[in-house]
């Protein structure tokens, strides 16, 4: 409670000292921010531009309707598959995950996966100690190594909160199970197409290398003095090798598109909203304290905005947020192809712009 107050104390420092179009610049950095802002109210756009490049070898512009890696924005797509398969009585939150496959860890349920409370070792580590990166891994691969290598679980099912990305590999895998179809299918006829997201997608490395309006991620080499292919490091191909993976991320899309998702949970287009209370909910653990983690959505609480339900994500060369303040019904989408240094600064600033705006518009 303290600290909710000294939120509500330093808005009301930084209110007397800004204007929202004074927050709306990116912070002033030796190698700027690259990428795409969007600002909505209740689904209007009142803010929105693109800076920098779309490739840094030719210098061609950057535009607000290229397409970007979301990276982990993508749980929140794969959490909502689970609960349409949910309300369609496929499977239940509290079923346990050996139901749907052969693994050697008990206890887990399907809620522990969506809420990262799992306890689940990390697949990403066990693949690059032990996979052949000739090849490209999928989740049948992922699933055969944790089988065969068996990596201890970090701790009890439900015990903590711990970011887990083997999670969702796993709930893409039990969505194929309990649907009899495949999980991109799915993410295609249940979200993206209904939606009319003509620009999202999970796509190959060869598609998308064939996608003229695909931004690609980028990192700055002071060797080289300049942006370098975040594909070409070696500590960063693994969204080559594992370029099969489902789940966990591997969705590309546009600010746009992702204004139509945001759209469609206001609207109740997909979800009912008890599936989205659900989704938004706290995970109670098992000593009684909670987790501000739900569905695949972070959860907090602003002085002004109110609820706020978002998620981040970070790939190699990629920054990605959304932001859903949900009883202001204000959205904030960033995407950044060169992974910025200020990117959680200039997010700080671009929410305190929305919540200025918001208290402008209300008369406060």
């Amino acid at each position: 409670m303290r600290s909710y107050f000294l939120l509500l104390l330093l808005f009301a420092v930084v209110h007397t000292q800004a204007q929202p179009d004074t927050l709306l610049q990116p912070p002033a950095a030796a190698h700027p921010f690259n990428g795409v802002v969007l600002l909505a109210d209740n689904g209007t756009v009142w803010h929105q531009q693109a800076y920098g490049y779309r490739r840094f070898e030719t210098q061609e512009p950057l535009q607000a309707t290229d397409i970007f890696e979301l990276a982990s924005v993508s749980k929140q797509f794969t959490a909502m598959i689970i609960v349409l398969l949910q309300q369609e009585g496929l499977l239940q939150y509290d079923d346990p995950v050996e139901r749907y496959l052969q693994l050697p860890y008990k206890g887990i349920t399907i809620r522990h996966l969506l809420t990262h409370t799992s306890g689940l070792p990390d697949y990403q580590a066990l693949m690059d100690k032990y996979w052949d990166k000739r090849f490209v891994a999928g989740n049948e691969d992922i699933l055969r190594y944790l089988n065969r290598y068996q990596p201890r679980m970090r701790f009890a099912p439900g015990e903590r909160y711990e970011y887990s990305n083997t999670g969702y590999v796993l709930l893409a895998s039990i969505a194929e199970k309990a649907a009899g179809r495949d999980f991109i299918t799915l993410c295609r006829e249940w979200i993206f197409k209904p939606l009319g997201m003509a620009d999202t997608d999970i796509r190959t490395p060869d598609e998308k290398r064939g996608m003229p309006r695909l931004a690609p991620g980028y990192q700055y080499v002071a060797a080289q003095q300049r942006h370098v292919s975040a594909d070409s490091f070696p500590a960063s191909n693994y969204t080559l090798w594992l370029g099969n993976r489902k789940g966990p991320g591997r969705i590309s899309s546009t600010a746009q598109d992702l204004l139509k998702w945001d759209a469609a949970l206001y609207n109740n287009l997909l979800a009912t909203p008890a599936s989205l209370a659900a989704m938004y909910r706290p995970m109670r653990l098992n000593k009684g304290d909670t987790s501000q983690y739900g569905f695949g959505w972070e959860l907090s609480q602003h002085p002004v905005l109110g609820r706020i339900v978002k998620h981040s994500g970070d790939n190699p060369g990629y920054k990605t947020q959304i932001i859903r303040c949900i009883d202001a019904r204000q959205t904030l989408i960033v995407l950044s192809n060169n992974a910025f240094a200020e990117f959680d600064a200039y997010v700080d600033r671009l929410l305190q712009a929305v919540a200025l705006r918001y208290r402008q518009q209300a008369g406060q």
